[in-house]
This record gives structure tokens, sequence and C-alpha cells, in this order.
């Protein structure tokens, strides 16, 4: 290969995820008030909403804590390194496209510092994709020159 992914750029890539895990719970309860529609669901249905977002905290968690503890494995060509890549780039490539085909009708309150973590957490997601794209693409080639 002529080039290599760095390490650094994959673990900072993890502590972003993790990041994204911690601060979730914050923004659901205080910047959108998440806690009092969903109040408004029939019990079953509030359940169900907060298993999910237990699964995005975990997920996001999880991704971040493979990709700093392991960053070596996460570009080593193997069948695991092109699946799980690939899993987590459908994941954030996901995320992002949500983001921006549905969210933009919705606004959250129009504060300077919520519309900056808004653009941060936006440049966040949209970097764990690349990097999570990169990747697979990485692994793929790899895999393939191997065969």
């Amino acid at each position: 290969m002529i080039w290599e992914i760095p390490n650094g750029l994959i673990v900072a890539g993890g502590l972003g995820q993790i990041f994204t895990a911690l601060v979730y719970p914050y923004i659901r309860h205080v910047v959108f008030d998440w806690y009092n529609d969903v109040k408004k669901l029939k019990p079953l249905n509030q359940e169900i909403v907060k298993t999910y977002g237990r699964y995005i905290v975990g997920l996001n968690f999880a991704f971040g804590l493979i990709a700093v503890l392991i960053p070596g494995d996460l570009k080593n060509g193997s069948p695991l390194a092109v699946a799980l890549t690939g899993l987590i780039a459908a994941y954030w490539v996901g995320k992002v496209l949500t983001q921006f085909t549905y969210y933009p009708m919705y606004s959250i309150p129009n504060r300077p510092i919520l519309k900056i973590g808004e653009v941060g957490m936006n440049t966040l997601f949209i970097s764990f994709a690349v990097i999570y794209v990169i990747l697979v693409a990485w692994n793929i080639n790899l895999l393939a020159a191997v065969r």
C-alpha cells in the first residue's frame, strides 16, 4: 500500500463515538425534553423507545471502545475486519442520512450553544461515517489482494 490509515485517526474516531454515547442522554433530556414526550406514549411504547435509546448509546460506546482498544484489527484486511467496519460504516452512514433527511423538519431551541452543539455533533457523525467507509474500502482492498 502507498499509504496507511493511522491508528491515531481510528482512536480519535473511537473517542468521538464514546463522547457521543456519554452526551446523548444529556441531549435527549435537556435539549429535546425527550422524557416528557415519551411520557405521552402508552407504557409499552415508552419502554420500547427507552430501549432503543439505550441501544443507540450502547452501540456508540461499544463501537468507540473497539476503535480505541484494537485499532489495528479494524484495518487488518481480515474478513472479520471487513464485516465489522462494514457494519459500523452502515450504522454511521445511515445516521447521517437520517440526520439530514428527516431531522431538518424539526428545530432545536434557538440558543447559540445548542446551534454550535448541533454543528459539532453533525461534524462528528460525518467524520465517523467517512472514517469507517475508508476502513471498509481499505479492508476489502487488502482482502482482495490476498485472494
